[in-house]
C-alpha cells in the first residue's frame, strides 16, 4: 500500500513507533527513524534506538535512514523532514508519535513538568507538521498522523501536561485539515491503547490499577499499526480531519464537540435565571467526570 512513499515516524526507536515504523516498511515505504534515545521523562539521549530500527528494517530488505533530532526543536524538525528528503528524494507521510510523560496532580505539577510535554507532544506535533507542510504543499499531497490520547479525549488522574498536550494536537490536526485540504493533505489523529514503556509508568496502587494494568498489556503495540499504514496510504485519499481509537482488535471512530442541547429564553438571562432555569433543563445531558478508564470498562477483545 505504500510502494514508492517516504514516511517519517517519530519517536520510533521502540514501542508503537517501532511497530508503525516495520508496519509501514513492510508495506513498501521507505521510513525515517526519529528516536532521540532519552528516557520516558525526555532526559538523555542515544542514537541506538533509532539505529536499531533502522537496521531492522534493512534486513527485512526495506529502506531506512535512522534520526536522532529533537521534535520540541523547530530547527531539529526541520532536520528530521530534511533526512527524507536528501536521502529518499520526497516526503509523503508524517507520523506524529514522539512523546515523554511527567506525571504530576495539577496542584503539584511545576513549570517544567508542564513546559518539557508540550514541548515534545504539542510543539513537537506542529514542528513536524509545519516542516513537511512546504513539501506537501509544493507536491500537492501529503498525509499526517497524529498520536493523541483518551488521557485528553476523556480525561485522567495526575496528567493536565500530557491531557492538554493531547487534546490540542486533535485541534490543530483539524485546523491541518481545514487549511490544507486544497492541497490534498490529510490530517488525522490515532488515540492508541498498547503496552509501551510509557504506559508501564502508570502507577499501581491498589487491586482495581493492577487489574487495569493487566489488561492493557494485553494490548500489544503492533495492533496500532494496520491504522497508521493505513491512514498514510493513497487508500484513505477521502478520510481527513477524523479521530479513532485502537484498542487491541477494535477501532473506534471518537466524537468530537458538537452541541448537546440548547435552551432559550426571549427576555435574556440574568445570572438568577440561569440558576433556576438554565442549568436545571441542561443538568440531564451534562457530561460526567470520567477518566478513560471509566468509559472503556470492557475487556479487550
Amino acid at each position: 500500500m505504500l510502494e514508492g512513499k517516504v514516511v517519517v515516524v517519530t519517536g520510533s526507536g521502540g514501542g508503537i513507533g517501532r511497530e508503525i515504523a516495520l508496519a509501514m516498511a513492510r508495506q513498501g515505504a521507505a521510513v525515517v527513524v526519529n528516536d532521540i534515545g532519552a528516557s520516558l521523562s525526555g532526559e538523555g539521549g542515544s542514537a541506538g534506538p533509532a539505529q536499531q530500527v533502522a537496521d531492522e528494517i534493512r534486513a527485512l530488505g526495506g529502506k531506512a535512514a535512522p534520526n536522532t533530532d529533537s521534535v520540541s526543536d523547530a530547527a531539529g524538525a526541520e532536520r528530521i523532514i530534511e533526512t527524507a528528503v536528501q536521502t529518499f528524494g520526497r516526503i509523503d507521510a508524517v507520523v506524529n508519535n514522539a512523546g515523554i510523560l511527567r506525571d504530576a496532580l495539577f496542584h503539584k505539577m511545576s513549570a517544567d513538568e508542564w513546559d518539557a510535554v508540550l514541548k515534545v507532544h504539542l510543539y513537537g506535533a506542529y514542528n513536524m507538521s509545519r516542516a513537511a507542510a512546504v513539501h506537501f504543499r509544493e507536491q500537492n499531497s501529503g498525509a499526517l498522523v497524529h498520536m493523541t490520547s483518551t488521557s485528553g479525549l476523556i480525561g485522567n488522574l495526575g496528567q493536565a501536561n500530557y491531557s492538554a498536550a493531547k487534546l490540542g494536537m486533535t485541534a490543530l490536526s483539524k485546523s491541518i485539515a481545514l487549511d490544507m485540504q486544497k492541497f490534498n493533505v490529510r490530517s488525522n489523529c490515532i488515540a492508541p491503547f498498547a503496552w509501551s514503556r510509557m504506559i508501564s509508568s502508570i502507577p499501581v496502587k491498589n487491586e482495581e490499577q493492577a487489574a487495569r494494568v493487566e489488561k492493557i498489556k494485553q494490548m500489544t503495540p503492533d495492533k496500532i499499526a494496520p491504522l497508521a499504514v493505513y491512514l498514510a496510504s493513497d487508500a484513505a485519499a477521502d478520510v481527513n480531519a477524523q479521530v479513532f481509537t485502537v484498542r487491541n482488535n477494535e477501532i473506534f471512530l471518537m466524537s468530537q464537540p458538537r452541541p448537546l442541547r440548547s435552551i432559550h429564553r426571549d427576555q435574556g438571562w440574568t445570572p438568577q435565571t440561569v440558576a433556576e432555569h438554565a442549568m436545571p433543563a441542561l443538568k440531564a445531558s451534562f457530561v460526567p467526570l470520567d477518566r478513560s478508564a471509566d468509559v472503556f470498562q470492557w475487556d479487550p477483545v
